[in-house]
Formats: C-alpha cells, structure tokens, sequence
C-alpha cells in the first residue's frame, strides 16, 4: 500500500524556520521524483519545490527561491523541505508528492495527506 505521510508543519512567526518530512512507503522511493506543492486558502495548488529522482536536480518556485531547500534520503524513504525565513504568504497546506513516468508512459503518481503550516505573529 503506497502511503506518503507529511510532518512537521506548524505555527511560527515571521522570519522563523520550519522542516517538513514526508515518509514514503509502498513503492520505489529512490525512483520517483519528489515535489512539495501548496495550497492556500483559495487559491490553487502550487508547485513549491522539486527533486529528480537520482537527487541531482532541483527545482524551485520563484516565491521560495534562496529560503526553502528541498533533500531527499533515499535509505529512509524520506523528503524534507527546509523552510526558512517564512513570511505570512507561506501559510498553506503544504502536501508532498511522488511521481514518475516508466517506459512505457505510463504514469504514477502519489499524494500524502497535507501539513498545516501557519506563518503568523
């Protein structure tokens, strides 16, 4: 059974850090893709942070550039996202994700459940 499970998220002021984890099971961590997306009250989800597959590339949204820094450890199955200097627009759900495409097109696709992070003095 594949299963993305998020933590970490929060309540913290303005310019204060916070670490999501998302563990992954059921499936072949290393091989996928992983990604943090977000979702704010009313407003659609966004793509926040993505990390290739072999742990090379990485991919960032403009909003979060030079404050978030999304790793992977694949012998734990764990994402992390390092959020740091947060501003009151970060607050979101902020859901993690597992994706790849295999050789033949198709493609598989994985969503955790979400964590609530609250920037705000």
């Amino acid at each position: 059974q594949v299963q993305l499970v998020e933590s970490g998220g929060g309540l913290v002021q303005p310019g204060g850090s916070l670490r999501l984890s998302c563990a992954a099971s059921g499936f072949t961590f290393s091989s996928y893709t992983m990604r943090w997306y977000r979702q704010a009250p009313g407003k659609e989800r966004e793509l926040v942070a993505g990390l290739a597959s072999a742990g090379g590339s990485t991919d960032y949204a403009d909003s979060v550039k030079g404050r978030f820094t999304i790793s992977r450890d694949n012998a734990k199955n764990t994402v992390y996202l390092q959020m740091d200097s947060l501003k009151p627009e970060d607050t979101a759900v902020y859901y993690c994700n597992a994706a790849r495409r295999s050789m033949t097109g198709t493609r598989y696709d994985y969503w955790g459940q979400g964590t609530q992070v609250t920037v705000s003095s």
